[in-house]
C-alpha cells in the first residue's frame, strides 16, 4: 500500500476529505446567512399588549413643527413613512445657498414654523409672519434638482419656488434670501442607509424614508421620558423628542423598549424595530418657546445613564415599516410575545 495514500472505506485521501469537510462548511454557512436574511423579517404569530397611541406626530418640514394634533384623525403609514395623503413626515426640508441642510439645531426657532393640512397642501404660519400656502398641484411640474445630503447621504430633491425661499429665509434668517424650501420628490425610498447604522442587523434600505435623519419612523415610550422628568429639575415635553408614535403603556415600564424587536399598531401596521434613536442637541429646544435650554438639558442628564456603547445617549426606537396600515390615537399598540 502506498503510505502517501491513506484510503478509508470509500477510497478517499484525508485530503479529498478535509476539502470536501471545507466546501460543506462553506456552503452550509452560505445557506444559514440566506436563511437568516429570509427569515430576519418573519412576522410574530403572537402579540402581547402593552398599551396605546397617545398621540401622532406628522413633521411635514424637517425640524419645523408637526401637524396640529388631531384625535380623530386617521393616518396611513407607507413606506415612505407616516402622513394624510400627499401631506408625508419629513417631505420638505430646508437648505442654505450651499445647499447644505439647515435645522433647528442653529436656528432653534424653526421649531415654531407650524404647518397645516389644507385640500391640496400646505399652509405655513409663523410668529411676525403672513400665512404661506404651498399647492401640491404646483410641486407636480418639473422643477430644478438640488444635490444635498442628510447627514452626509446624497440625496438630489426639488426646489419648491422663490416665494417660499423668500418667506422661510426672513422668518429663519431676517433676510430675503438664503434659505431654500425643497421637497422630496421620489415615489419610493431612494436614499442610501445611514452609515451610523448600517451595522443595525435588521436595518433594510427602504427603512430611510423621505429625508429622515435616519429611518422612516420612530416611537417613544411616555412611561421613559416621565422616568426622564424625574431626573429633570424642569421637565421636558415629550414633542422635544419628535417621535412619530408616543405610547402610553398600560403598566409604566421605562426604558422596556430597549427590548422590543416588533410593534403593531392597530389592526395592521407592522414595525420592526431597527435602531435605537440616539440623541444630538435638539431635544434641549423648548419647542413652545424655542429657547435653548442653557444647562444642556435633557441631554446632560441622559448622557449619564443612557450612554451605553454609543457616541451619544439613546432614548426612543426606530422603526422599519414591514406592513402597511392606518393608525389613529387610541388604537391598541402590541409587541411580539415570545
Amino acid at each position: 500500500m502506498n503510505r502517501n495514500i491513506s484510503l478509508n472505506g470509500y477510497g478517499l485521501s484525508n485530503k479529498m476529505l478535509i476539502g470536501m469537510g471545507v466546501s460543506l462548511v462553506a456552503v452550509g454557512g452560505a445557506g444559514y446567512l440566506v436563511y437568516r436574511h429570509l427569515h430576519r423579517d418573519l412576522m410574530p404569530v403572537k402579540w402581547r399588549r402593552v398599551g396605546t397611541l397617545q398621540r401622532v406626530n406628522v413633521f411635514p418640514v424637517k425640524s419645523c413643527a408637526p401637524l396640529e394634533h388631531d384625535s380623530q384623525q386617521e393616518y396611513d403609514c407607507d413606506v415612505l413613512g407616516i402622513g394624510i395623503g400627499n401631506v408625508r413626515d419629513r417631505k420638505f426640508m430646508l437648505v442654505n445657498d450651499n445647499n447644505e441642510m439647515i435645522t433647528a439645531r442653529a436656528y432653534p426657532h424653526m421649531v415654531l414654523i407650524q404647518p397645516k393640512a389644507v385640500a391640496n397642501g400646505l399652509v405655513f404660519s409663523a410668529p411676525g409672519m403672513p400665512d404661506l400656502e404651498l399647492d401640491f398641484k404646483h410641486l407636480e411640474s418639473p422643477s430644478k434638482d438640488v444635490h444635498t445630503s442628510v447627514w452626509g447621504v446624497a440625496i438630489d430633491v426639488m426646489l419648491c419656488g422663490s416665494r417660499f425661499d423668500k418667506w422661510f429665509s426672513e422668518f429663519i434668517l431676517k433676510k430675503d434670501s438664503g434659505v431654500k424650501l425643497v421637497y422630496y420628490p421620489y415615489p419610493g425610498p431612494v436614499r442610501a442607509t445611514n452609515p451610523r447604522l448600517k451595522h443595525m442587523p435588521y436595518i433594510k434600505q427602504d427603512d430611510s424614508g423621505t429625508l429622515n435623519d435616519a429611518t422612516s419612523y420612530m416611537l417613544m415610550n411616555l412611561a421613559s421620558i416621565d422616568d426622564l422628568n424625574t431626573r429633570l429639575k424642569t421637565p421636558v415635553d415629550a414633542l422635544q423628542f419628535r417621535g412619530n408614535f408616543e405610547l402610553k403603556m398600560d403598566v409604566d415600564q421605562p426604558y422596556s423598549e430597549d427590548h422590543w424587536q416588533w410593534i403593531r399598531i392597530g389592526n395592521d401596521a407592522i414595525f420592526r424595530i431597527v435602531a435605537p434613536c440616539t440623541r444630538c442637541i435638539l431635544p434641549n429646544i423648548n419647542v413652545k418657546t424655542a429657547e435653548r435650554n442653557v444647562d444642556g438639558e435633557p441631554l446632560k442628564t441622559l448622557r449619564s445613564y443612557r450612554l451605553f456603547d454609543y457616541p451619544s445617549p439613546a432614548l426612543g426606537i426606530h422603526l422599519g415599516l414591514r406592513q402597511a396600515g392606518n393608525v389613529k390615537v387610541n388604537d391598541v399598540i402590541y409587541v411580539e410575545d415570545k
